[in-house]
């Protein structure tokens, strides 16, 4: 039978030096012999008595199942800061969206791209690593943060106009949907629609369904049930090559902008 393997010394290691703890001062916090706390670091000693265990848990934050099962070093601040705020299969018993993303060499969440020839397959693998992996991807140091993820998504269509057909939008990961704004423009995996970007009203609470409005008053609003969803991005920006499309007056623009909240024209500018 395949052994399985158990990171729990090089866990403890790594997660001392992200508080930037010596052995001493850890040891001292755990009221724990500093050659004990070597031991279990260096993997002299790997039989951890259970209250050493459920100290080392509470005080890095960490369930006791990643502790000893997953290279925390391996899965990027963004998933360990989720782990570290409670959003832990393993501590809550529930069903947790968890999130697929890569690193760079140093550590430092990517920004994956999805293109719109990659929409259908992107649908299908949001949630396979090796999908996640083949995507392209790029850093972008002037709004890269260990406590937020990012991913860019192409859209197609006029939905959104003013923003043109084939821009490249960049979204901020939002794990908690109860905090979806009114009238804020998110990117928003669904099962039978697939990628969509359109602005959004929340209605979980009364009657768990978002509205979804798009920016062209030529479409129409539609529900979608929540269970219906499976990721959430809230907007940050756009990137495109092509200009507004021609034919709308500076008033019509205006005042299709104001449909978006402050905070969206804060960031577009």
């Amino acid at each position: 039978m395949k052994s399985t393997k158990i990171f729990l010394g090089s866990n403890i290691k790594f997660l001392r030096n992200q508080k930037n703890k010596s052995q001493e001062e850890l040891s001292d916090a755990l009221a724990m012999s500093r050659a004990k706390l070597n031991s279990y670091e260096n993997g002299i000693r790997s039989n951890m008595p259970n209250e050493d265990l459920v100290a080392v848990a509470e005080y890095f934050k960490i369930s006791i199942d990643a502790l000893l099962k997953h290279d925390l070093s391996k899965i990027g601040e963004f998933k360990l800061k989720q782990l570290q705020a409670g959003n832990d299969v393993f501590i809550t018993g529930s069903k947790l969206r968890i999130l697929a993303t890569t690193v760079d060499s140093n550590n430092v969440e990517n920004i994956e791209v999805v293109p719109i020839k990659a929409k259908a397959g992107y649908a299908l693998g949001f949630f396979d690593p090796a999908y996640i992996e083949s995507l392209p991807k790029f850093q972008l140091p002037v709004i890269t943060s260990s406590e937020r993820k990012y991913r860019m998504f192409q859209i197609e269509g006029d939905s959104m106009l003013p923003i043109p057909d084939k821009s490249y939008v960049l979204a901020e990961y939002l794990e908690n949907w109860n905090d979806i704004k009114d009238e804020y423009a998110y990117i928003i995996l669904t099962k039978n629609n697939g990628i969509v970007f359109k602005l959004a009203f929340n209605q979980i609470k009364n009657k768990r369904s978002l509205t979804l409005r798009s920016l062209n008053p030529q479409y129409k609003d539609y529900e979608v049930n929540i269970s219906e969803v499976q990721e959430v991005w809230k907007f940050v920006s756009y990137i495109s090559n092509q200009l507004p499309e021609g034919g709308l007056t500076l008033d019509k623009i205006g005042s299709i902008l104001n449909e978006v909240k402050s905070e969206v024209l804060k960031f577009r500018k």
